[in-house]
């Protein structure tokens, strides 16, 4: 049965491969934020997530009912490679999902045998520990274009009224080189974006369409190409952005992970 509350829409940094989850100094802001933002979202009735780990040709969807673990990240513990999150699929949401895209004229698929990448189970295991939501993932087009995933998130906004929440898993920074070489010559450059990238999203002044505009011509803010050498930590946004439409959102993380900035944003 539907739900007349409407889901807020949550972006949020996912933090380097497992280390949320292995209590790593560096994420250790995240993980606090990770455990205790649920309290703003309520209890939904199912979690869909945008996460930066999955690009595909035609937009899919997961439509398993029990979705396996994907382990990708390489290097790192063992223990990182059991870990587990047996939260269930949502097959029949699934198909909404695909239904409310094609009815926009984006072209939609479901995937059956594709479970969670990291994106999806690092930070939902720190969320809703019980693994007990209902959960489904959606891909990135690997078009990688701002345009298409702002539409994508506008197909799906009705879904909102069924107290369903929006999750986009990537990072506000995401340029492995400065990670791997601790290199902080750059940071004036990182805020610029990041200051940019805050006033887009959450100035109330700006209207939907200036809003879009940005977003659509996001690799132009101050410092864009250097925080995002390639857009798919970025995009997982422009979801959220496009379902929550002319909103602004409210900033709710703004702290280090990995040594560099990043946000966490909400719609409610």
């Amino acid at each position: 049965m539907a739900n007349s509350h409407q889901a807020p829409i949550l972006f949020l940094p996912h933090g380097g491969g497992p280390l949320p989850l292995l209590g790593d100094p560096g994420h250790r802001e995240l993980t606090e934020f990770l455990r205790a933002i649920p309290e703003q979202l309520g209890t939904p009735e199912a979690i869909v997530v945008f996460s930066a780990h999955w690009e595909t040709d035609t937009v899919s969807v997961t439509s398993a009912p029990n979705p396996a673990l994907i382990y990708d990240y390489y290097g790192f513990p063992d223990e990182s490679y059991t870990l587990s999150y047996p939260a269930p699929g949502a097959p029949e949401l699934a198909q909404a999902l695909i239904q409310q895209l094609r009815e926009a004229g984006i072209d939609a698929a479901e995937e059956p045998q594709r479970g969670f990448d990291h994106g999806v189970f690092v930070p939902l295991k720190l969320m809703y520990p019980a693994a007990n939501i209902p959960c489904i993932q959606l891909s990135l087009s690997n078009s990688l274009d701002p345009a298409q995933h702002l539409a994508i998130g506008q197909a799906l906004a009705p879904l909102r009224s069924r107290n369903i929440l929006f999750i986009g898993s990537g990072l506000s920074f995401h340029n492995m080189q400065l990670f791997r070489s601790g290199d902080n010559r750059y940071e004036g450059d990182i805020n610029h974006f990041h200051d940019w990238l805050l006033d887009t999203c959450t100035n109330p002044e700006l209207d939907a369409e200036a809003r879009s505009q940005r977003l659509q011509h996001w690799d132009q803010a101050p410092g864009a190409r250097l925080c995002h050498p390639r857009e798919e930590h970025l995009l997982p946004l422009h979801l959220c952005a496009g379902v929550a439409s002319s909103q602004a959102a409210e900033v709710v993380f703004d702290g280090p992970v990995l040594g560099h900035r990043a946000v966490g944003l909400l719609w409610r």
